[in-house]
């Protein structure tokens, strides 16, 4: 199916199921143990072997030698693979760097090895034998340091690195109020609950692995072209995973190696990434340095827009897209917008949540703040003052939606902004200073290809089969509610089977974009087969699908009956024309944070949160809700505590554990809000939806900034914000 002009009325609109707060149908399994994650798959393949990574020591430089004689004596040991016997190997379209290293080391923790054993302990300790002798080389590793070699990148996923509208040189010299800052974000790591994890086997030149992977088009791809072999011959199946955020996008040292495992065992082999080597091993967000300068006349129009970004990674990478809302969010005739790229040596830079607007924003919605105080305006007016309803680089392209203005007037509202004390560092609860803040919330709409297959019984029941997977987003469920709409069934008489590269390619997890065009597809599927349906029974065309039956007319006979000489199966694939281009299609929202900092320690406290979004039509409110705290979560989390320690002589992540890199629990975050405005957008998809698992990251940060200054008078511009950092600049006690 080919969508090319904005929806107009569908079964979706009747929004009997789709749209309605819906429990998770695999919510059961989940909670008695019984969904099968990667690792516990020991129903797949019998005599399972063990297998552990070998991280390389150095983040730079050559193997000289490596040792496996007592590695290969230690009890229980099958297998070790190395660069040197695993044949060879091509680097994966996906990758910055090789999954398995040597003798070229390319960054820290990258895998130099990989022990199979009969019993993970084995494997652990035999592990620990392997001696490996290095050639260290000297690295770059220091983002500040590196600033001035930095270049111009390639275009990202069709983003291009710098952009610029009108004279903004000019504009920003002669603009009556000025602001030229510079803002920090650290290196950020996935944190997801599930580690990377793979269980590997061969039937002859065939290989299934049971994996962690938001993608698996892509990575089926991905492993056919790294080991050289036809995709046909490679299954993906990843029915459930424990967590995602971009760090599973990607093959990993586990697919690859438990492959390779496999095939020197002469046996299945599974292998898990301890968290050091997620975190070592795997991709981050990556640090940025952020310039931006703001013109505007002395009643809050914005004439010029500044925002610069520089940021590091592997050689072939890419940069971090933080200036990427910054062409979209506020009006402005004259604007440049650039990034800058450095080489270094850590480890591969890449996406996790909302990449680029989440980085972005927490830079850009500080800067509006502080123009705001400068103009002596208030931060909500400055912001609705300069709203857009076009593209501000390409004034004649509308938006599709843009309800931004109102998201930030109903949170105010909700809120109780109106009782926000300008000054800052004068309203107090006791001991604790009290302040508030917000930000606009900003994320791009995209929709990929995505196809399904649907399939009927005579029972009546319906099954679905995509590749598409689920992150713990719900995916499962909201993929039910659109086919138990469009056949006219109850949720209970629906089958849903996702993440096995068996099926038909869907968009996958990843960017906001998988909720809308999954179900598109599967919507695409269900309006073949209802045609099936109809031509089966003799119905004209017009036929409605309710109750489990389709009526025409007089007629009414049971969906099943259609059935009735054996199961129906359609398949289709929703494709996209170039409504995307005429109309720029984002979401948008607002946060508010509520913040308490001791007066005498400096302590921050977040007491209270509210996200006001606009992002379509929501296809589950209930799951959407979860999906917008835990990032509203998240963003607390870089705001306040998430860092990665880099060691700058020796080029790693020296706190590459949940001990040393802290995130948020239960008694950091207080009560949360979401609320989601009634918005369908028909340009996005039949669905008239679109995503909004980043959108609730976005903006949350410098919310939260914001809110730690009204509370303290103290400004902090370099993440994460930590007491050491304006514990000297609080109010003095009275």
């Amino acid at each position: 199916m080919k969508f090319d002009t904005p929806a107009t009325t569908n079964p979706i609109d009747q929004m009997k199921i789709v749209g309605k707060p819906t429990n998770r149908i695999e919510g059961p399994l989940k909670t008695t143990g019984t969904a099968h994650y990667a690792y516990e798959r020991h129903d797949v393949a019998a005599n399972q072997a063990y297998g552990y990574v070998v991280g390389s020591a150095i983040a730079k430089g050559r193997i000289a030698s490596m040792n496996l004689d007592e590695a290969k004596a230690a009890p229980g040991v099958i297998a070790i693979v190395t660069a040197d016997n695993a044949g060879k190997l091509a680097k994966g379209d996906f990758n910055t760097a090789k999954l398995l290293g040597g003798p070229t080391i390319e960054h820290y923790h990258q895998a130099v090895a990989l022990v199979v054993a009969d019993s993970f302990e084995q494997a652990r300790a035999a592990a620990s034998l392997v001696r490996v002798e290095y050639a260290r080389e000297k690295g770059a590793y220091d983002l500040a340091a590196a600033i001035d070699t930095a270049v111009k990148p390639k275009a990202v996923f069709g983003t291009e690195p710098d952009t610029s509208v009108g004279d903004f040189a000019a504009a920003f010299a002669a603009a009556p109020v000025q602001l030229d800052a510079r803002y920090t974000t650290p290196d950020h790591s996935h944190a997801m609950m599930e580690p990377h994890a793979t269980i590997a086997a061969w039937e002859g030149d065939k290989l299934t692995v049971w994996t962690s992977n938001q993608m698996i088009a892509w990575s089926v791809g991905d492993m056919a072209k790294t080991l050289g072999m036809p995709k046909e011959n490679i299954r993906f199946d990843s029915p459930y995973i424990g967590g995602g955020f971009g760090g599973k996008l990607f093959n990993r040292a586990d697919v690859l190696l438990a492959a390779l495992g496999a095939k020197a065992a002469k046996r299945p082999v599974k292998v898990a990434l301890p968290r050091p080597l997620m975190i070592n091993n795997t991709t981050h967000r990556p640090a940025t340095i952020q310039r931006i300068r703001l013109g505007a006349t002395a009643d809050g129009k914005l004439t010029a827009v500044g925002h610069e970004s520089w940021s590091g990674d592997l050689p072939g990478g890419g940069p971090e897209t933080a200036v990427a809302q910054t062409r979209l969010l506020y009006a402005g005739e004259n604007r440049m917008t650039a990034m800058r790229l450095a080489v270094l040596d850590l480890p591969e830079g890449n996406a996790m949540r909302a990449p680029g607007e989440a980085p972005g924003l927490m830079a850009l919605e500080i800067a509006v703040d502080e123009l705001a105080e400068k103009l002596g305006m208030d931060p909500i007016a400055l912001r609705v003052l300069n709203d857009t309803q076009v593209d501000p680089e390409k004034p004649s392209r509308p938006f599709s939606q843009r309800q931004l203005n109102k998201c930030m007037q109903t949170g105010a509202e909700k809120f109780g902004w109106a009782k926000r004390n300008p000054k800052p560092g004068v309203t107090r609860d006791g001991r604790w200073l009290v302040g508030m803040g917000m930000a606009a919330a900003f994320r791009n709409n995209i929709n990929g290809p995505s196809a399904a297959r649907v399939r009927l019984a005579k029972s009546g029941v319906v099954t679905v089969e995509t590749d598409m997977t689920d992150i713990g987003t719900g995916s499962y469920t909201i993929i039910a509610q659109t086919a138990a709409e469009m056949m006219g069934v109850p949720l209970d008489k629906v089958v849903v089977k996702l993440g096995d590269s068996a099926f038909p390619v869907s968009a996958g997890s990843g960017g906001q974009w998988g909720a809308n065009s999954s179900t598109a597809g599967v919507y695409a599927a269900c309006v073949k087969l209802r045609e099936a349906v109809v031509a089966k029974l003799g119905l004209a065309s017009d036929a409605v699908f309710a109750d489990s039956k389709v009526k025409a007319g007089r007629r009414s006979v049971a969906l099943g009956d259609a059935a009735a000489d054996g199961e129906l199966v359609a398949e289709d694939n929703m494709e996209y024309g170039d409504l995307a281009e005429k109309f720029q299609q984002s979401t948008f929202g607002a946060h508010f944070v509520e913040v308490g900092v001791d007066a005498m320690t400096g302590e921050i406290r977040v007491r209270r949160m509210l996200a006001v979004c606009a992002a379509g039509r929501i296809l589950n409110p209930k799951a959407a809700r979860s999906q917008v705290i835990g990032a509203m979560t998240m963003g607390a989390g870089a705001a306040l505590m998430e860092e990665l320690a880099v060691d700058k002589r020796f080029g790693f992540f020296v706190n590459h554990d949940l001990a040393g890199y802290e995130v948020p629990v239960h008694a950091d975050i207080p009560h949360q809000d979401v609320i989601f405005l009634d918005e369908a957008d028909p340009t996005t998809s039949p669905m008239k939806a679109k995503g909004v698992g980043e959108l609730g990251i976005c903006g949350v940060a410098a919310a939260v900034a914001n809110a730690v200054y009204n509370a303290t008078g103290a400004r902090v511009r370099n993440y994460p914000i930590t007491l050491d950092k304006f514990i000297d600049k609080l109010p003095e006690m009275t």
